[in-house]
This record gives C-alpha cells, sequence and structure tokens, in this order.
C-alpha cells in the first residue's frame, strides 16, 4: 500500500464505520415487513449494533492481509441482523445485504472524504457531531429514494437477483479500494484526495446501479402481473361466453323437449317409448356437469377450457383436490393451468381421429409436495430449438406457454418436467407444500 492510504486507513475510526453499516441495515428493515412488532425490532437492531462494534472492533485487530476476510465478517454480520430483522426468505436478505452494504460505504467515504479535507477529526466532539449529522442526512435520503422501489409490492427477490447484486456490491468494493490496496494500476490513485474522490464515485455509482436494477425488476413484475390479469380476464370471458352458450343451448333443449314430452305421450309402443328416452338421456349428457375442486379459480379455468375442448371433440377428465394450490396467486393459477391446458388441448385436436383426442389433469398430494400432472395424446411429434421444446403454431402470441409456466412454478420453488412418449405427452409441475412466492 502508498502511503497516503497508510494513513488514511490507520485513522478511520471503526466505530464510525461499524455505525454506517448498522444505518444501512435499518434503512432496510424499515423498508420491508418486519418480523417481530416494534419494541422487539428495536432491540433486535440495538443487538445488531453492539454485533457490529464487536465485529469492526475485532477486524481492526487483524493484520493487513486479513483486511478481506474482516470485510467478509462485517458483511455477515449485516446478513444476520436483516435476516433476524425483516421479515423475508434467506436469497431477499442476501439481496438487501448486498444493498445495505454499498450504502455503508458510500456513506463511510463520504463522511470520510469530507473530515479529510475539513479536518473535522481534530476534534473528537465535533467529529461525533459531523457523523452523525451526515450520515442522518445520507441514509435518511437513501430510505425516502429507495421507498419508492419497495411500496409497489412485498419484495422477494430470486436466485438470479441475488447474484446481480452480490456482483455490484463486489465490484463496487473492489474497484472503490483498489487505491488502498496498490497504486501501480491504471485505475488507481496516488494521493489522497484522489483516492477518496475515486472511492465515493464508484460507491455512489454502485449505489445508483443497484437501484436501476431494483427498477427494473419493479418494471418487469408489473409486466408480468399485467400479463396476467390479462389473461385472467382472458380466461373469464371465455367463461362468460360458456355459460353464454349454455344458456341458449338450454334453451334450445327445453323448447325442444316440450315435442318430445308431446310425442312421448303419443307413443304407444314400450319399446320406441324406450328408444326415445335413452336419445332423450343422451342429448341431455353433460348438461349440468359442473367443475368442483375446492378452488374456484381452477374450477372456473377447468370449466372454460372444458368447453373450448368439448367443441373441438376433445375428452377432458380431472382428479383434482384444488385446496391443494389455495398457496398459489390467481394470477399464477391462471398462468399455470390455463397455459398447460390450452397447449395440451391443442395438441390433442390436430389428431384426426375423435376417439383419441383425450387429456387428463391430475393434482394430489405427495408426501411433502404438491403434483400437477397435465397429460394429452398427441401426434408424437416435439420440436425443439436448443434443446427447448417450441410451438409449432404461428402468429404473434405463441410460443411462450411453457416459458409462462416455467417461470410462475420457478417463483414458488417448484420443478417442471416433461415426458414426451409415442402417444402421450405429460407435463409434471412439482411444488413445496404452501409454498411462499420467491420471485
Amino acid at each position: 500500500m502508498n502511503g497516503a492510504a497508510d494513513a488514511v486507513l490507520a485513522d478511520i475510526p471503526r466505530h464510525l464505520t461499524a455505525l454506517a453499516e448498522w444505518s444501512a441495515c435499518m434503512v432496510y428493515v424499515w423498508l420491508v415487513p418486519r418480523r417481530r412488532g416494534v419494541w422487539v425490532t428495536v432491540g433486535i437492531a440495538a443487538a445488531g449494533l453492539v454485533a457490529l462494534l464487536a465485529v469492526q472492533w475485532w477486524a481492526g485487530t487483524f493484520p493487513l492481509a486479513l483486511w478481506i476476510p474482516g470485510m467478509l465478517l462485517a458483511a455477515a454480520t449485516m446478513l444476520l441482523l436483516i435476516h433476524v430483522a425483516a421479515r423475508t426468505t434467506m436469497i431477499t436478505s442476501g439481496y438487501l445485504t448486498a444493498r445495505a452494504f454499498v450504502l455503508a460505504e458510500l456513506a463511510a467515504s463520504v463522511y470520510w472524504q469530507l473530515d479529510r479535507y475539513y479536518t473535522i477529526g481534530d476534534s473528537p466532539l465535533g467529529q461525533t457531531i459531523a457523523c452523525l449529522v451526515l450520515y442522518a442526512v445520507v441514509f435518511g435520503t437513501a430510505w425516502w429514494v429507495e421507498r419508492y422501489n419497495f411500496r409497489a409490492a412485498p419484495l422477494i427477490a430470486g436466485r438470479g437477483e441475488l447474484i446481480g447484486a452480490i456482483a455490484i456490491a463486489v465490484g463496487t468494493f473492489g474497484m472503490s479500494n483498489l487505491s488502498f490496496v496498490s497504486a501501480n494500476t491504471p485505475f488507481s490513485g496516488r494521493f489522497g484526495p484522489e483516492i477518496f474522490y475515486i472511492r465515493t464515485l464508484v460507491d455512489f455509482a454502485g449505489f445508483i446501479a443497484l437501484y436501476v436494477q431494483q427498477r427494473m425488476r419493479n418494471e418487469a413484475q408489473a409486466r408480468r402481473d399485467a400479463e396476467a390479469m390479462a389473461r385472467l380476464l382472458r380466461s373469464q370471458h371465455d367463461q362468460y361466453e360458456i355459460t353464454r352458450r349454455s344458456i341458449d343451448d338450454v334453451n334450445s333443449k327445453y323448447h325442444d323437449m316440450k315435442h318430445h314430452l308431446d310425442a312421448l305421450r303419443a307413443e304407444g309402443d314400450a319399446s320406441t317409448r324406450g328408444r326415445m328416452l335413452d336419445e332423450i338421456e343422451d342429448s341431455l349428457r353433460g348438461y349440468g356437469a359442473a367443475v368442483h375442486t375446492g378452488n374456484h379459480v381452477l374450477d372456473a379455468i377447468l370449466t372454460a377450457k372444458r368447453g373450448f375442448a368439448k367443441e373441438h371433440d376433445v375428452d377432458v377428465s380431472y382428479v383434482a383436490d384444488g385446496a391443494l394450490l389455495d398457496f398459489l396467486r390467481p394470477l399464477d393459477l391462471t398462468a399455470i393451468v390455463g397455459n398447460a391446458m390450452d397447449n395440451a388441448i391443442e395438441a390433442a385436436r390436430t389428431l384426426p381421429d375423435p376417439d383419441r383426442r383425450m387429456v387428463r389433469l391430475a393434482l394430489f398430494a405427495h408426501d411433502d409436495f404438491v403434483m400437477l400432472r397435465v397429460e394429452n395424446t398427441y401426434d408424437g411429434i416435439v420440436q425443439r430449438e436448443d434443446g427447448r421444446i417450441v410451438t409449432l403454431k404461428s402468429g404473434e402470441g405463441h410460443g411462450y406457454g411453457l416459458r409462462n409456466i416455467e417461470t410462475a412454478v420457478e417463483a414458488y420453488a417448484g420443478t417442471v418436467t416433461i415426458v414426451d412418449g409415442d402417444e402421450w405427452f405429460s407435463l409434471r409441475l412439482l411444488f413445496p407444500r404452501e409454498a411462499i412466492r420467491q420471485s
């Protein structure tokens, strides 16, 4: 390390670093739902501050070669504090920790740059007051800015978002502290003010990058919700059309039934009356056959899809305990089952023999998991590109069904398995029981 950096590192108060890390954690803890009540959270926060002060004090006794492990220990303490205080998954806690770490680095960097420029450190009391004022401004501003990113919906980060946040945090930390490791690189500063400026600028850029990442995540989620809502509205419209056609059919059958009854009264031959009754019974088959699974959203979807299938001579059968899917959001349930049934019916209806057009749906519990299986007969042809199944249909909007299913299932930590045999195509979705949406 160069001389300027040695002097700076020797003078950085560890307790101010710990205070910055703790304050950054509190910004995000108060932006998401908390695990406990206010007073319990305050107690957890106080314990977290003590822990961070202890960690920073202990890390200060490490030799310079163990500087990185000391920072990792502090980051792990921040992760523990956020996870205990906030009602989030471990992945989401890691995502918030990466953001808090960069914010803490930015606040500490801004303060230390001003401290060195104005030599505030010559007065311990003045240094403490200046630090508290600056931290209040920086973290208050950060909370005010970030609250717009977190107010739309409960934050549930995915693995990809966690990896992205960690990558930004690690890159920011590495570049901002490069001058403190070696002055002999094209990206290092060689003088004190220059080193401070580089560190502050890079930390600020890292914070902006994480802010933009969250904004893009919110926009992507809003688009997914809008698409799912559109699918739900289409499903409701399909249900309305089926109901309207059913009413028309019932009215028509009622009109015909009066003539059938008159004919039965006039018919004196018992065998002929029997044949007429059988014909009437066959014509009424299917009327009043409602779908009841225990989940009203699933009932509406299956009713609509069975009506569509009937129009194309596709036989649909189901065995389903709909209550098992109560943990799914209605929009996700519509996306999963609606797309699966659409794909199955579309494949089955292409068969030339109507007697072979079949779709089966099964929903059941197996140990601590829920299995949803949709099977259909098909022509045995599966088209793939880069190992992924693609649609044989053409036109705008086609080809996204299976992708939407995979996205929705993975959000609940579920898995998608496809088995394509000679005659039957099987889509199998496995969820943990009472799963919580992860993204």
